[in-house]
């Protein structure tokens, strides 16, 4: 019994790090991308699954914790793209303008 439950942390450990990565990187899009339309799909995505990630780890860490943690996984993969298309939704409505390169190769905002 002690075996499953070392490699149930063990299990758990690789979940926490794979979320802790992925929201590395949704912060990293947030700050590389270079307009709001880009940003979000980089700060929606990746945050998303780092997120779900990081619950699941921590649901084998604390096994009576699941159905608290399968509840808070539902309402981010609700909510998150709920929230991401209002934002985009603002932005076409304010004419937020697109990202475009020039053919030179220099980037622009157009």
């Amino acid at each position: 019994m002690e075996a499953l439950g070392s490699i149930a942390a063990i299990v758990g450990d690789i979940f926490l790090v794979i979320g802790a990565v992925f929201l590395f990187l949704s912060a990293l899009g947030l700050v590389r991308m270079p307009d709001v339309f880009n940003r979000i799909q980089a700060g929606t995505k990746a945050a998303t699954l780092g997120t779900v990630a990081l619950l699941v780890g921590i649901g084998f860490h604390h096994p009576e914790w699941w159905s608290k943690l399968v509840l808070i996984a539902m309402f981010v993969l609700v909510t998150s793209p709920v929230g991401s298309s209002t934002i985009a939704r603002a932005a076409l409505t304010v004419h937020v303008p697109f990202w475009h390169r020039k053919d030179s190769g220099k980037e622009t905002s157009q």
